[in-house]
């Protein structure tokens, strides 16, 4: 019997009163559990490097989450942030290398809003850092006026790129419609990178990486919520899930049948 993937997780390192933290929410790690069919495991992200390398070997798939932080600017030549933008370089330090890592390593990488970003940084990209303040553009960032629950309402419609890794997984190139939560978008596209999808206003809502060995998809929108997910949501985690299910059936890794 095949075991379950496993699924690294990204985390987010956060200080409170001079604790340090490692934050993932959960609904992203529920998401990989019951829609993926995976485990989930966190990745913390630490100050000292990890082994990047030793780390993708082990894996079966990489989800890149969501944060309240923005990728740090420098890291693809962009202009200083504005005062109090919120970063987090432990977290920078950790995907980034992570991420191309597991790519080379054919290791099924899903990426989510700021997953996204990191994913186009990761291999030679650039971001907007206030998507809001571009003209012609809308306000895409999460409603602080409504209650959590309508902060993912559905915002705007998608147009999928014809004969993609999107419109493949949803089984046309037709639109759908996603949720919008995010300040930062991608600016200039990463070499080697595809558009799978963009907005009604011009912002890149999906890519993936085209010549990756596995699946590397990225999406702008918040698939994983709310629950119970849309199904053009959920057939995203599927199909990672799928993925991920055939790297470690690859592997050879195997469950130990119960006594």
């Amino acid at each position: 019997m095949t075991a379950l993937p496993l699924v690294g997780v990204s985390a987010c390192r956060q200080e409170l009163d001079g604790h340090v933290s490692q934050r993932c929410s959960e609904k992203y790690l529920s998401a990989v559990s019951l829609d993926a069919g995976a485990i989930p495991m966190m990745i913390p992200a630490l100050p000292a490097p990890l082994d990047v390398a030793a780390l993708a070997e082990k894996l079966d798939g990489l989800l890149l989450t969501g944060s309240p932080s923005n990728v740090e600017p420098h890291l693809y030549q962009g202009p200083a942030s504005v005062d109090g933008t919120a970063h987090d370089p432990a977290r920078d330090g950790t995907t980034l290398p992570l991420i191309r890592a597991a790519v080379a390593a054919a290791v099924p990488v899903f990426a989510i809003c700021r997953g996204l970003q990191e994913l186009n940084v990761a291999f030679g990209g650039s971001l907007h850092q206030r998507v809001f303040d571009l003209p012609g553009h809308f306000d895409h960032r999460m409603r602080r006026d409504v209650d959590s629950a309508a902060r993912y309402r559905v915002a705007h419609s998608i147009a999928v790129t014809e004969a993609g890794l999107l419109a493949s997984i949803w089984g046309d190139d037709s639109s759908r419609l996603v949720n919008s939560l995010h300040a930062q978008a991608i600016d200039q596209v990463a070499p080697g990178v595809r558009v799978e999808a963009v907005s009604p206003d011009g912002i890149v809502e999906a890519i993936s990486v085209r010549d990756a060995p596995a699946f590397a998809l990225g999406v702008q929108w918040h698939p994983e919520w709310p629950r119970p997910l849309e199904a053009h949501n959920q057939q995203l985690f599927a199909a990672f899930g799928a993925a991920c299910r055939a790297r470690a059936a690859g592997r050879g890794r195997t469950a130990q049948a119960a006594e």
